[in-house]
């Protein structure tokens, strides 16, 4: 028989966590079993929970808590994520002070999961781009934009050598940018920027709508000339992302945007943990690129949160290829030595008020942080770098260094 396990961390400052942890492996599975009779228990053993390893800790600021592993058999559901996670924190996520910490996959059911279908070598080899980090800009806003707003914003991001462009995540469907004119649009305003730049980049765009019609949205992008998808899996599911991700039609990678997230990961009692949601399922499900709160700007996750992300999106342990990590919010240039400091070369650096905030515009936004990436990637300091790039001089008077 094969398993699949679930971890858990329990907070209470009585529970017999032995008891729980067995009354957890039998009531996600069979239900009952002392009740049952002897020769229904032995046709049941087979569907049955049970408790793999339990430690118990006591800590002055998060009190009694046990880390609990159990292991659900692959017999009791199908090859798909959320069955796995209903079995494993269904109902039991409303029992107490209760978070899931981590999915261990048996080789079994995660035959069943291809993965990213471009991962970090793919789109390399789409970017031209086999080692470096990779800069990514955001479009701010959308939001009432006809298309010549959309094409001139494009244009100015593109024209600072960025290598993705991505929309933003609320930008839906709508009359003003219909999907595929908007794809056509700066698809045409890529091209002007690489005969200037000479560099390709990738345009993610924004896959929204009724789920029924998101196959659809994304044929008539790609139709378009579409050459990423941005996409939001925590609003529709992962189920959703991975039938995306494993359509033979869909030959683009997607960037799997983080909304709702903070629906589930910050608590130290509820939830589930970053790295798990945002890292191996997300990986697991075939995001290519997956975005998060960055550990230094405006929207905060804790440092050790956010390389716990990287460690599940890039292991090469897994048959699955890897994942690029693209921590997200208030990152600008003053930032990028401690960023790649934490993540090495393989990371998207993610800006929005970070290139169009730029006082010479986003196109010197963009050279400003392709000259700090380079001068980091040479250990040039950044305040001796920018005596000669006066874009990067000028974003480091405007935001500074890393703190």
């Amino acid at each position: 028989m094969s398993f699949c396990t679930a971890t858990y961390r329990i907070h209470d400052p009585k529970a017999d966590f032995r008891r729980k942890a067995e009354s957890i492996a039998v009531g996600m599975t069979v239900g009952s079993w002392t009740e049952l009779p002897q020769l229904k228990q032995e046709s049941m053993r087979k569907h049955l929970g049970h408790v793999v390893s339990i430690e118990e800790h006591e800590e002055p600021a998060a009190g009694r808590y046990a880390d609990v592993t159990i292991a659900y058999p692959d017999l009791n559901f199908t090859r798909d994520l959320p069955a796995l996670l209903i079995t494993a924190f269904g109902k039991i996520s409303m029992d107490g002070q209760i978070k899931l910490l981590d999915l261990g996959f048996s080789e079994d059911f995660l035959s069943g999961f291809p993965g990213p279908k471009f991962g970090i070598e793919g789109i390399r080899s789409l970017l031209n781009a086999p080692e470096r980090p990779l800069l990514m800009s955001i479009f701010k806003s959308v939001v009432g934009y006809d298309l010549d707003g959309l094409q001139e914003q494009f244009l100015a991001q593109a024209l600072g050598g960025v290598d993705l462009i991505k929309d933003d995540e609320i930008l839906f469907e709508n009359p003003l940018t219909p999907i595929e004119r908007r794809v056509e649009v700066c698809r045409k305003a890529a091209e002007e920027a690489e005969r200037t730049t000479g560099k390709k980049l990738l345009y993610a765009v924004n896959l929204t709508g009724p789920t029924s019609q998101l196959r659809s949205q994304a044929l008539k992008a790609i139709n378009a000339g579409a050459t990423a998808l941005l996409f939001s899996p925590l609003a529709y599911g992962l189920d959703v992302l991975q039938e995306l991700s494993g359509d033979p039609d869909i030959q683009i990678p997607i960037a799997a945007h983080p909304s709702l997230a903070g629906a589930f990961y910050p608590s130290p009692q509820y939830g589930i943990a970053a790295s798990l949601l945002l890292g191996k399922l997300m990986r697991t499900a075939g995001a290519d690129l997956v975005l998060f709160p960055s550990p230094y700007g405006s929207v905060v996750m804790p440092r050790e949160e956010n390389l716990a992300i990287r460690a599940e999106l890039t292991r090469t342990d897994l048959p699955q290829k890897t994942s690029f990590p693209v921590p997200s919010a208030g990152i600008h240039p003053g930032l990028v030595p401690q960023l790649l400091a934490d993540f090495g070369h393989d990371v998207v650096v993610n800006a929005g008020g970070g290139i169009h905030g730029h006082p010479g515009g986003a196109a010197a936004g963009g050279q400003a942080f392709l000259q700090a990436i380079d001068a980091s990637l040479k250990g040039i300091s950044l305040e001796e770098a920018s005596k000669t790039n006066p874009e990067l001089q000028e974003a480091l008077n405007m935001w500074g260094g890393r703190k």
